[in-house]
């Protein structure tokens, strides 16, 4: 049973959706909340739920205003949230990613370095040794937000936009890393490089990840990198193991 303190909240989300809460302020404990309730959700077919996403502390539950309603539904969390059990928080897959670091593919891996008190050869090792979390996917489709680096990590997004950067740049800020998805403006900065795609369209499953995947990079050299993207065969070198 939850303590009734920590009761998550719910509210309205628009005319056809339920917003469950868990917290105000990003933990490791909030998100992992978050998308174990989100699968639960899932898993009990609650007639009329339309669609079930997690967010980094909070699950929209949408639903068929013509096959339900708000009170139904809410009572339905409810009911679930009552017998909400502690969050298993073992990762179902483990992504292992290679990455280029070299001035090349990573032209602000000195800048963020120095602001987490780093050496560029410490940044990279301690992202090497740092197993990272998708705690939500957002903003572009199958873009994963990764966490939480340690605290020295925790850097400010740039004050200007970057322009633009290729996909599968692997980008920092506030504790944590995207892998990103498109060629988009961002304030994130621009640590490494890989040649995964998050989003394949024309696949079974789009989204290569889930929230709660594990994920790993390996630092690989500049012509490794090269070799690796003139690959096709392969998503970026990437490989993932199923855990449980």
């Amino acid at each position: 049973m939850i303590a009734p303190q920590s009761q998550p909240e719910l509210r309205p989300l628009g005319i056809d959706g339920v917003l469950v809460r868990f917290a105000r302020t990003l933990t490791e404990a909030a998100n992992a909340r978050a998308i174990g309730f989100c699968e639960r959700i899932k898993v009990a077919e609650i007639t009329g739920v339309t669609e079930v996403a997690s967010s980094l502390v909070s699950v929209r539950v949408g639903f068929d205003p013509q096959l339900t309603n708000r009170t139904t539904i809410e009572d339905a969390i409810e009911r679930l949230l009552t017998s909400e059990q502690a969050a298993d928080n073992e990762p179902k897959r483990l992504w292992r990613i290679p990455a280029a670091f070299g001035p090349d593919f990573a032209p602000q891996l000195h800048e963020v370095a120095t602001l987490v008190g780093l050496t560029p050869a410490q940044a990279i090792a301690e992202i090497e040794a740092t197993t990272v979390r998708v705690i939500a996917i957002g903003f572009a489709p199958g873009q994963p937000y990764l966490g939480m680096l340690p605290p020295a990590w925790d850097v400010p997004r740039q004050s200007t936009l970057t322009d633009s950067l290729p996909r599968g740049a692997l980008i920092c800020a506030v504790r944590q890393l995207i892998v990103w998805a498109a060629d988009a403006p961002t304030g994130w900065r621009h640590i490494g490089q890989t040649a995964f795609r998050v989003y394949l369209p024309d696949a079974p499953t789009p989204f290569a990840f889930e929230p709660g995947d594990a994920v790993q990079f390996s630092a690989v050299s500049d012509s490794e990198f090269r070799d690796i993207q003139a690959n096709t065969d392969t998503n970026g070198g990437a490989t993932c193991e199923v855990l449980r």
